[in-house]
Parts: C-alpha cells; sequence; structure tokens
C-alpha cells in the first residue's frame, strides 16, 4: 500500500489548503512594521498654518509650565504609579528632585515621576506633534463655496511651505467632508487642494500624507474616491497608489450592516491597497445609538464594542487602528485670573481635564489601541505622559519576561505567576517596539535587556535569540 501522501485525492486536498493558506496569509499579512503615530491632532483648514507642530509645541510646553513645572506637580495631578509615595509638600519634593541622581534613582516613585517628566519635556521640544489632520469637516463646518475653496487653495500653500522649511510633523493629511452629503463639496476641495500644492512644492507629497473620508457606511463612499484619487494620480504625474486613505467608523451601520455582516473588510477592499488607517469616531458613533451627551464617553461600553469589531476584522491586515478623542478641553476658567482663588480654579479645572483624558487613553492603551485624537495643545502633553507611563511601569517585569523567555529560546517559561508559551514571543517584541517608538524607553533601555535594536525591528524571534548577551549583574 502506497504511503498516504503519494495519494492523489490527498494531494490535490493538501494543494487546495495550501493555495488558501497563502490567500489567508495575504490578507492577514501580520504585525505592522511602519511607524504608527501615537495621535492625530485635528485642526480646522481655516487656522493652519505651516509651522503649526511648532506653535502647538510651545503652547503645549506653556501649559505644561503653567500647570504642572515640575514632576512633583504632575505626578499628583495625573496619580502616575506610587505617587502617594512622593513627599506631601512642595519644598520636601523640591529637595528630593533636586538631589544627586543617585538619590533619586534610589526613589521609585521619585524616579518614575521625573523620568515620564523629562521624556515628555523632551518630546515636546524635539517632536511635538506626530501627526496633523487639516480639518475639512467638522472643525472646518459648512462655509460658502468661495471660502472653502480659498482655504483649500491656502492650506495647500502652508503644506508645501512646511515642507520646504522642514517643520511639517512626520505624518500629515486632510479630512475632507463625507460623501453622504457633501461628495462633490468634497471632491472639489480635495481637486484644489492638491493641485495647489503639487504645484507650490514642484510635484511632490508631504511624507506620510493621507486623506481622512469621514462617515463611510457603503463601500461605494470608498470605491468612488479610489476613482477620484486614480484619476488625481493620472494628471497630476503621481505613482499609481501614492494618494493614501483613512476611512472613519462613526455609524452603527458600519459596524453590522442590514445584512447583519461587518462591511469594514469590504471598505478595505473597496481601498484597493490605498488604506492606511481605520479612526473610530467616538462622538457620531455614540449619537447614531442615541446615547445623551453626557454619556457620550470613549470608555462607554458600546465603544468597546466597535473597537473590539474593529480589531477582530481588521488586525494583521497591515491597517493602522485608532481610537477617538476625549472632548473636555483642558481649559482655565478664568483666562485672566486676578487672584489666587481664580488661579486655583484654573489649576483644578486643568488639571480634571488631563485626568479623564488619562483614564481615556489608559482605557484605550489597555485594549490594544495605540493611538487616539488630539484636539487641544494641553492634550498633547497628556498623551505622552499616558504612554510613556504605561510603558515604563511595565518595563521591568516585561524585560525579565523577555530574558527568561529568550534563555530558554522560545520554550515554555514560567516567570513569577505568569506563564509564557512561544506565542507570547511576538507580544514581547510588541511591547519593546512600541515602548521604544512612542519614545518611553531609549535603545540603551534596549541593550541593557541584552537585545540589539536592529535584532527587535526585525520581529524575527530567532535573530533576538541568536544575538542576545544576557546583562552582566550590576
Amino acid at each position: 500500500m502506497k504511503p498516504i501522501l503519494d495519494n492523489q485525492r490527498v494531494k490535490s486536498a493538501i494543494t487546495k489548503m495550501t493555495d488558501s493558506n497563502n490567500d489567508f496569509h495575504k490578507i492577514y499579512s501580520g504585525v505592522i512594521r511602519e511607524r504608527q503615530p501615537l495621535h492625530t491632532v485635528y485642526g480646522g483648514a481655516h487656522l493652519f498654518k505651516a509651522n503649526i507642530a511648532v506653535r502647538l509645541g510651545d503652547l503645549a510646553r506653556k501649559s505644561m509650565d503653567d500647570y504642572a513645572p515640575n514632576p512633583w506637580i504632575l505626578a499628583r495631578a495625573l496619580k502616575l504609579k506610587d505617587w502617594e509615595k512622593l513627599p506631601d509638600n512642595q519644598k520636601d519634593a523640591d529637595n528630593l528632585f533636586n538631589s544627586s541622581l543617585e538619590q533619586v534613582e534610589k526613589n521609585e516613585p521619585a524616579w518614575f515621576a521625573q523620568t515620564v517628566y523629562n521624556r515628555v519635556v523632551n518630546k515636546l521640544k524635539r517632536e511635538p506633534v506626530e501627526d496633523f489632520r487639516i480639518d475639512f469637516e467638522d472643525g472646518f463646518g459648512v462655509r460658502s463655496k468661495k471660502e472653502e475653496d480659498d482655504t483649500a487653495k491656502q492650506a495647500a500653500q502652508e503644506t508645501a511651505k512646511g515642507m520646504k522649511e522642514k517643520v511639517l510633523p512626520p505624518f500629515i493629511g486632510i479630512r475632507i467632508k463625507d460623501f453622504d452629503t457633501a461628495p462633490q463639496r468634497s471632491i472639489r476641495t480635495l481637486d484644489i487642494f492638491l493641485k495647489e500644492l503639487l504645484d507650490k512644492s514642484g510635484g511632490k507629497l508631504p511624507k506620510n500624507f493621507v486623506i481622512t473620508q469621514p462617515k463611510v457606511f457603503i463601500t461605494e463612499h470608498v470605491e468612488c474616491l479610489v476613482d477620484v484619487l486614480e484619476e488625481l494620480e493620472t494628471q497630476h504625474g503621481l505613482k499609481s497608489g501614492s494618494l493614501k486613505i483613512e476611512i472613519m467608523i462613526e455609524l452603527t451601520q458600519t459596524v453590522i450592516n442590514h445584512n447583519g455582516i461587518s462591511p469594514m473588510w469590504g471598505f478595505i477592499e473597496a481601498a484597493k491597497g490605498r488604506c492606511r488607517g481605520v479612526h473610530f469616531g467616538t462622538y457620531d458613533y455614540t449619537a447614531s445609538c442615541d446615547i445623551i451627551a453626557q454619556m457620550q464617553t470613549m470608555d462607554n461600553p458600546t465603544c468597546d464594542f466597535v473597537k473590539h469589531v474593529m480589531q477582530v476584522s481588521l488586525m494583521r491586515t497591515n491597517v493602522m487602528l485608532s481610537d477617538g478623542s476625549t472632548n473636555i478641553m483642558p481649559v482655565p476658567i478664568y483666562p485672566q485670573p486676578e487672584n489666587s482663588a481664580q488661579v486655583v480654579a484654573n489649576l483644578q479645572s486643568v488639571h480634571a481635564a488631563w485626568q479623564l483624558q488619562f483614564k481615556h487613553i489608559f482605557h484605550s492603551l489597555r485594549t490594544g489601541y495605540y493611538q487616539g485624537w488630539d484636539l487641544h495643545p494641553g492634550q498633547i502633553i497628556v498623551r505622552y505622559v499616558a504612554c510613556y507611563a504605561f510603558f515604563l511601569q511595565a518595563f521591568n517585569s516585561m524585560s525579565e519576561r523577555m530574558q527568561n523567555f529568550i534563555s530558554v529560546s522560545a520554550q515554555a517559561t514560567l516567570v513569577g505567576n505568569v506563564f509564557d508559551d512561544a506565542a507570547t514571543g511576538q507580544g514581547l517584541i510588541n511591547f519593546f517596539l512600541k515602548a521604544y517608538n512612542c519614545g518611553a524607553i531609549t535603545e540603551q533601555n534596549i541593550k541593557d535587556i541584552g537585545i540589539r535594536l536592529e535584532d527587535l525591528e526585525s520581529h524575527f524571534f530567532p535573530n533576538i535569540v541568536a544575538n542576545y548577551k544576557r546583562p552582566s549583574a550590576k
């Protein structure tokens, strides 16, 4: 009797299955290797200037100087890890934080607060905005034909100027109006913007340029936009596929349609490889669920449901997922305080808004969303504080798990009361890469674990194991 693998029926079954495996992996191609911004800052197109990132950074630093001028105040305002163990008054805190580096490092809560604080300050100086969206939708509103035409042209000129002066954030794009109520207006704005931009920039697009399409609920919205983009690429001599898009999930019908299925993957297919990200619109979605205003929050259970459907539908498809924004702005009650009581009221108002946003961002991070929206310079501060605190507070335990995991060459291991099997390897790689890419940890922190950054960035665990060097005991 012949071996079963020589049987023609079995061979045909294996071939058919292998073809299906390959088709599956073309769709679910694995982890995203490109950098994903931590946030997208939205601003009305009529307010956009070439140096917007610089201006927002200046405003964010001023807000930090006004409402969190030192690590002690920041840690107490946002209740960072072990903040209760810090001194209970400013004088003792100053003595601690102004002491030697060695003394601060011996005090874990002080080291944590100071490390987060310093890295946020450095980030606001170096790269305050990672992604910016020039908004022609909610942030711009309904205006006259001439006003939107003029604004589209002016915003394009400012974008080209920012390219020339190298002051644009690393990711940038525009959000057009939706294709349900204003398709002609949206297309006209996009046409004017791109013509003017390419004319002023010598035919070049900004790096990581994207077009955000809001309120998508049928595949024809995406198909129409793709047809428009193909024509624009042809007209302007752009490489096919160079105009990327982001899709916004803002209506219940985008989660489960009238046929009882999720249309999300259909949107990605309709984009023909152009879709870079899918963003959740918190407030339009909760409004579509008839949720009253005070309950329209990022951590409402209805939002968690949608975001998990987004993950189930789109994870491992090379599409970046983003959460929405906190709509309570960190602004003072009294713009020009006249007495100490008003100064205190301002501090309490800003800190309360910070605390709410910090809670929302931590909730997003715990559920696997590493990007969200920011709408105000003061929110940029909390974005970085939350992301840095999230990764830093787990860094030591993750380092131990990684070292133990590597030491047994990706076999099962038990660290403390956490059991790791081979599938954990990718999760550990993701942790350190996301922590490094967002600025929470440095390349030296990675080296101190015994890992080379280039091996980590390869996403290939055998490389990490092969080149691992256990750190010497200190």
